[in-house]
């Protein structure tokens, strides 16, 4: 018989997850609940529980990230038949082409490879008796109402994020590693507090310019700060991983995870030093104070790894971590991007991480 915490978290696990796949990021979940995401077909079909978990908890993360993508996508990127939605706003693709001439590209495309990817794993989970999951009922988020965004609910929030950029330092440093417990400096403090948006909230965020130009250096650096938590986020749990298809699957999709962090930390760079005059939001000069923030220092720089005793070597960091699901999860609440979301969805989340962490002390 289940305690009342085991029927809990199987409860909140379950609103995530719903039998039956359909097209699409996010319009999982025809017909009815399971009464176990782990059920016993996917056993039979050579997937262990945690392989499961761990499938679904990425499934579900990439659900947001398609989310968070796709508004960016709406008002800053290409609109066409592989990315659909929104018109476009002119005002804010040209602030964003300040970073690079083809963010508009780049970020189409990297709306497109979320959305495969929370496709393909649902597809996976449901080929081998698992649940799908299904984040539907949670996209009650308002959206911008600025030019060239839809009217739907959504289930992130990019119009408060407190974005931590202490990944910029990190990936620059040739000492420090937070797998050893060391704590890297902020690139951009003032993005560490206070809640910012990285899109325009409406039409009256277009002026004055270095206002709307400060929204585009948040989006650019918001950009980076998401793709290198997945890049960590797959890292971690690969390690817990039992099938070698599932290891596949992690390895491959996280690879593409990577690539997205080194084009969004390139680009971050180009952001230009300025204050913003509305909200006083302040972007340094990156160049003005040594390597630890030099912008054109996008490679790895060799670090420590494992134990100090070792040579410093170019790697993935942070990518030791006893909870890297339950982390990404905290993670993505402390950047403001779940504001306004439900108890029930923070349950499900916990739920979901949890059960993704527990791999592999199981089963």
């Amino acid at each position: 018989m289940e305690t009342t915490d085991q029927s809990a978290t199987l409860t909140n696990r379950r609103s995530f997850m719903l039998r039956g796949a359909a097209a699409g990021a996010g319009a999982y979940g025809l017909g009815r609940l399971l009464a176990d995401p782990s059920s016993a077909s996917a056993h039979r079909k050579g997937l262990s529980k945690g392989d499961v978990a761990i499938l679904q908890f990425l499934a579900a993360a990439e659900i947001l990230e398609t989310d968070l993508w796709q508004q960016y996508n709406e008002l800053g990127g290409i609109q066409d038949s592989e990315v659909p939605g929104g018109s476009g706003n002119s005002a804010y693709t040209a602030a964003l082409a300040v970073l690079d001439e083809d963010m508009a590209q780049y970020i189409h495309d990297n709306t497109d490879d979320e959305n495969s990817h929370a496709t393909f794993l649902n597809a996976y989970l449901e080929a081998h008796g698992a649940d799908p999951i299904n984040l539907d009922q949670f996209r009650t988020l308002p959206s911008s109402t600025a030019t060239g965004a839809q009217d739907i609910g959504r289930l992130t929030n990019l119009m408060q994020l407190t974005v931590d950029t202490s990944f910029w330092t990190r990936y620059r440093s040739d000492s420090q590693n937070p797998d050893l417990g060391d704590t890297l400096p902020q690139a951009i403090p003032d993005l560490a507090t206070g809640e910012h948006p990285a899109i325009p909230r409406s039409d009256a965020d277009l002026t004055p310019s270095d206002h709307l130009q400060a929204i585009a250096n948040t989006a650019g650096f918001h950009f980076a700060f998401i793709e290198q938590g997945g890049t960590s986020l797959y890292a971690g749990l690969a390690q817990k991983a039992r099938s070698p298809e599932v290891l596949r699957i992690l390895l491959s999709i996280g690879g593409t995870e990577i690539m997205h962090f080194q084009t969004w930390q390139d680009k971050a760079g180009n952001a230009p030093p300025l204050t913003d005059p509305t909200t006083g939001l302040t972007f340094p000069d990156l160049n003005a104070d040594g390597e630890l923030t030099q912008t054109n220092l996008i490679m790895p720089e060799p670090t420590v790894f494992l134990d100090r005793k070792f040579p410093i070597v170019s790697i993935i960091r942070p990518t030791e971590s006893n909870d890297p699901a339950q982390d990404a999860v905290e993670a993505l609440t402390a950047d403001g991007l779940f504001i306004g979301q439900s108890a029930d969805f923070f349950a499900g989340a916990k739920a979901l991480a949890q059960a993704a962490d527990a791999a592999g002390h199981r089963d």
